[in-house]
């Protein structure tokens, strides 16, 4: 009788234990105090700029989302995924981004999607700054870069809304992708600088 007893707590207990995983899945609550952003393209920005003659030339993207899955209780267990839409380009000049969609620039009639996968966050020097480590796909070739990342900020926006606020950098070799055309007069290494406000979901 006493087995019966005992073996009956314990199946009510794992069945309250299971119902409560479930209940907070289901509410978005993750395990281990990890939590989902997806990117707020309206408050967020793509931006580059690269060599050209004695001077820089910069530019933009206007069309990309992302999904940040941030780890509170250990940033360095975060990831990131994201992609550009390269018809998106944006440098002031129409007959430009014309020509940079054309296949010995972005080649984006094949391959009109840039995208990155992050593999890795590791601490970096200073005060919540990391490097992170991932994989960029673009022109159908697939490069590991690492982005120098500084986390601005959790917090409160309007409404409901509970954000975080990042900036990344990276310099990028174009030629590693097959972006060969226009040298010299064009540079080979492009700056690039992503500001992201994100919004938990």
């Amino acid at each position: 009788m006493k087995q019966t007893i005992l073996a009956t707590t314990a199946i009510l207990l794992s069945g309250l234990a299971l119902a409560s995983t479930a209940f907070a899945d289901h509410h978005g609550h993750d395990h281990g105090n990890v939590e989902t952003y997806k990117i707020d393209t309206v408050h967020s920005s793509v931006e580059f700029s690269i060599r050209h003659f004695v001077a820089r030339t910069t530019g933009r993207f206007s069309d990309f989302e992302g999904t940040l899955t941030i780890n509170r209780d250990d940033l360095t267990k975060s990831s990131v995924e994201a992609s550009i839409k390269i018809p998106s380009v944006n440098t002031d000049s129409e007959r430009r981004d014309a020509h940079l969609q054309e296949d010995e620039y972005f080649h984006a009639g094949e391959f009109p999607l840039m995208t990155f996968k992050s593999t890795k966050w590791v601490e970096a020097e200073g005060e919540n700054k990391f490097k992170v480590t991932g994989d960029l796909s673009m022109r159908g070739v697939t490069k590991e870069v690492v982005l120098d990342v500084e986390l601005l900020g959790f917090g409160q926006g309007m409404g409901d809304n509970f954000l975080s606020g990042w900036v990344a950098k990276t310099t990028l070799d174009r030629t590693d992708w097959g972006v060969n055309a226009g040298q010299p007069a064009v540079g080979k290494t492009v700056d690039v600088t992503i500001n992201i406000e994100a919004i938990r979901q």
